[in-house]
């Protein structure tokens, strides 16, 4: 690749430093992917109260096909081609340079870290329904603070130990899902599956593809964990396609079984309704396990999120773009603890702010870094077509800009439908990050903190 003066000014590369801790193997990556992605069909509510039955129905059927596919056949490609840390910062960087991995950085990892305070305002919000004493506002401050320093300690023991508890977890919490959906066979009745909703309720078209949004994005994170991936470009490819599949059943089975089986005002289905309606259908044991089983699915979102943003520093500490002590492993667990502690941190910080802007900025952010992947993706397949690829998607650039457009609709859907809170705080994120960007750069020219580049070009 053609160097950019900003190119120029990064440290010499230097070998990389094979790991010998132990990776993820097929089965851990796909219960990541999992938890990144969805864990479990909890909060997809909202897409019947803002449509009715059918086009939520349709909205999961043909959502995974449209958006989920796409992303994840992006992801599996270029996490085969650049099997490092880092990602999606690694593709914007060989793309077009390191500003532009800087700021992809930028927005994924606020992105990242947001939607971490998101899922803990989201788990005390479950917890509250399971202990009311949470609902005082000191309880619930204490009880967000212990929630997000405890599981920070677990990420702190490595992804292999992690990523199967991140298994128990989904095991648990799905399996509520699962006994209702078969419980319900006998009271569905296949006409209410076709209703457009009460007469006379407005669709709410926003709120419906926010919540599909909302639910299945994030495909890309496990990007960053490629480093710590056994035979990554055998393995990716493999563990995103089940994912696909597996994530789009446990969403669709439970939508269909609850839908066809209770009639109730559009209106009661709010995120979270799942729980009232495993009551109707099986009884209070069904609610109660559901409900314990969403904070469990919060927990296992958290734990996610967290190894994906933490790796993603470390990634890029390795490209230069932080300093290297981001980079720093922990000597018992082989775990970037730098970049965890400072990733808690950071969620530990913004997690009192309102959980809806905290949901509409996070899907803001990594809106924007979505759009700048999919640049990166199309820029590199035409730039270096004949570079080594264990995985490619098997189309030609016109019809992959082609399988792109409804994607990128639907992002600049997200983009321009947000409220101006929003995009003051996106806005000021977003030039924090540039801001950053050139402060690192003086730090790095007058040698202030010491910059390693350890990822290999040709890699």
């Amino acid at each position: 690749m053609a160097e950019t003066p900003a190119t120029q000014q990064l440290p010499t590369s230097t070998p990389i430093t094979i790991s010998t801790a132990k990776k993820l193997t097929l089965i851990p990556l796909i219960s990541l992917i999992y938890f990144e992605v969805a864990g479990g069909p909890y909060g997809e509510e909202p897409t019947v109260r803002a449509a009715g039955p059918l086009f939520a129905i349709l909205g999961f059927l043909v959502f995974p096909f449209i958006w989920c596919i796409p992303v994840s056949l992006i992801t599996a490609e270029l996490s085969t081609m650049y099997s490092g840390n880092g990602g999606f910062v690694i593709w914007a960087d060989r793309a077009f340079g390191p500003f532009f991995g800087s700021l992809m950085g930028t927005w994924k990892f606020l992105s990242g870290v947001i939607n971490m305070a998101a899922v803990t305002s989201l788990c005390m919000q479950y917890l509250m329904r399971l202990f009311p004493l949470l609902s005082s506002g000191l309880a619930n401050h204490l009880g967000s603070l212990i929630f997000i320093l405890v599981f920070a300690c677990l990420n702190y023991t490595g992804l292999v130990i992690m990523s199967y508890f991140a298994l128990a977890l989904g095991i648990v919490s799905l399996s509520p899902f699962l006994v209702m959906s078969l419980i319900a066979i006998p009271k569905i009745r296949p006409r209410r599956w076709i209703s457009l909703g009460e007469k006379g309720v407005k669709k709410d078209w926003n709120l419906f593809f926010n919540t599909l949004f909302w639910n299945l994005n994030y495909w890309d994170n496990v990007s960053t964990m490629a480093g710590e991936v056994e035979n990554p470009r055998k393995t990716f490819p493999l563990a995103l396609f089940i994912a696909v599949i597996f994530i789009a059943l446990s969403y669709i089975i439970p939508l269909v079984a609850s839908t066809g089986a209770i009639v109730v005002e559009q209106s009661e289905w709010e995120a979270g309704y799942m729980a009232n309606v495993a009551n109707i259908i099986a009884g209070g044991w069904l609610k109660l396990w559901i409900e314990i089983g969403a904070a469990l699915s919060s927990i296992g979102i958290f734990e996610a999120q967290l190894s994906s943003v933490s790796y993603q520093l470390e990634g890029m500490a390795d490209l230069a773009l932080l300093p290297r002590f981001f980079a720093k492993k922990s000597k018992w667990f082989n775990t970037p603890w730098i970049a965890i502690l400072v990733s808690t941190l950071i969620s530990l910080a913004v997690s009192y702010l309102s959980y809806t802007n905290l949901v509409s900025s996070a899907n803001f952010m990594y809106s924007l870094g979505m759009l700048l992947e999919f640049g990166s993706f199309l820029f590199l397949r035409w730039k270096l077509p004949e570079k080594r690829r264990a995985f490619r998607v098997p189309l030609r650039l016109p019809m992959l800009i082609a399988i792109l457009l409804i994607p990128t609709g639907l992002l600049m859907f997200i983009i321009v439908t947000a409220d101006k809170m929003v995009f003051l705080m996106s806005g000021v994120m977003t030039g924090a990050g540039i801001i950053w960007f050139f402060f690192m750069k003086v730090v790095r020219e007058k040698k202030w903190l010491r910059f390693q580049k350890v990822y290999d070009e040709e890699e």
